[in-house]
């Protein structure tokens, strides 16, 4: 069969066909859209206020929480202005402090708006949310088994300033490290040591706290003289060493009380030993103590009072031991001992 008999055998299409169904169509749609535009725009109008509240309320509470930092910022300032509270408030310190605690507040009123308002826009799409929330759940589970190091860190920080258990300025013992504190985080402490190295300490890690810095210090000295001087005239001289010391700059302010004596805090047969304890401006009892000494030695000399070290004095001269020039015994002193008789020559033998 030719091409063109299939060509003519053909039915041909009819040109109404067409329209009628594309217009069957437009129609549907048209139907399905007026039956849903009120579902649609009830949705849209939810999802668009929901995102409104959650945005607002947002920066309402960031605000709010930091009108609080600020005020707290001046209520620091204002105290530092006075005589004792340029001694009590570190500004660095009650900065970091105050920052650290609106970053904390405002991440978790972030997360739980915006996280509340995430919930409500998939429930406003007509999403079960059990799923999501089950799966959420064992996620949260999952992480939290395997950083519990970062959360422990983390919640420790955040309780470390809540509390204000120190800041920076502070002289610290936290057990691992020790120092002077340089910058609080949520994770990590940074001290800087006695010999200039930066200590990263993880909160998580730190048992215990042993804060010098806060209320104040205890500068302690011990004196050791010879038990035969007289403990009247050493306390006279202690005492006005002490005195001179505290009428002098910079001691007059890093001491906050008087120098007192305790007394006798051992007895020896060679030294005696004079405790001397003064209170202190916080973090400045190892100066004092070192000044405090230095100025008691110098006091004492002049009084021709001798200090001793504490250990046990030499033998005196003369008393030498009678043995040392001796020599070690031997065996072969005696003249029977089996040594001297196995060294003795044999006489030589008489021939008649």
């Amino acid at each position: 069969m030719s091409l063109s008999a299939l060509l003519a055998a053909a039915p041909s299409p009819e040109p109404g066909g067409s329209l009628d169904e594309a217009a069957k169509q437009a129609g549907d749609a048209a139907g399905w859209v007026e039956e849903n535009w009120s579902t649609w725009l009830n949705t849209g109008l939810r999802i668009v206020l929901i995102a409104a509240v959650a945005v607002v309320l947002r920066q309402l509470v960031r605000r709010a929480l930091s009108k609080f930092i600020e005020r707290m910022n001046r209520s620091a300032q204002a105290v530092q202005g006075t005589a004792l509270g340029s001694l009590l408030v570190n500004a660095e310190r009650r900065r970091q402090r105050s920052e650290a605690i609106g970053s904390v507040l405002r991440s978790v009123a972030s997360f739980l708006i915006l996280g509340t308002a995430a919930l409500m826009i998939l429930g406003a799409f007509q999403i079960n949310l059990a799923p999501l929330l089950a799966s959420a759940g064992v996620a949260g589970v999952a992480l939290g088994f395997g950083a519990r190091n970062l959360v422990t860190d983390f919640l420790s920080g955040v309780f470390m300033i809540l509390e204000d258990q120190y800041g920076v300025g502070d002289q610290i013992d936290a057990g691992v490290a020790s120092g002077e504190v340089i910058e609080v985080g949520l994770r990590v402490t940074k001290l800087r040591g006695e010999n200039g190295a930066i200590w990263y300490v993880r909160n998580g890690e730190v048992k215990r706290i042993g804060n010098l810095s806060q209320g104040w210090s205890t500068a302690g000295v011990d004196v050791q003289v010879r038990p035969t001087e007289d403990l009247e005239k050493i306390r006279a001289v202690i005492t006005e060493a002490a005195q001179e010391m505290a009428k002098e700059d910079p001691w007059t302010e890093r001491l906050w009380g008087p120098v007192e004596i305790l007394g006798l805090d051992a007895v020896l047969l060679d030294s005696m030993t004079v405790r001397v304890s003064a209170k202190t401006m916080p973090g400045q009892a190892a100066g004092v103590e070192r000044e405090l000494r230095w100025r008691i030695k110098v006091a004492l000399d002049a009084a021709g009072i001798s200090m001793v070290t504490g250990t046990p004095e030499e033998a005196a001269e003369g008393a030498a031991d009678p043995t040392a020039g001796m020599a070690a015994p031997s065996a072969y002193a005696s003249a029977t001992s089996p040594q001297s008789l196995a060294t003795t020559p044999i006489p030589p033998s008489t021939t008649k």
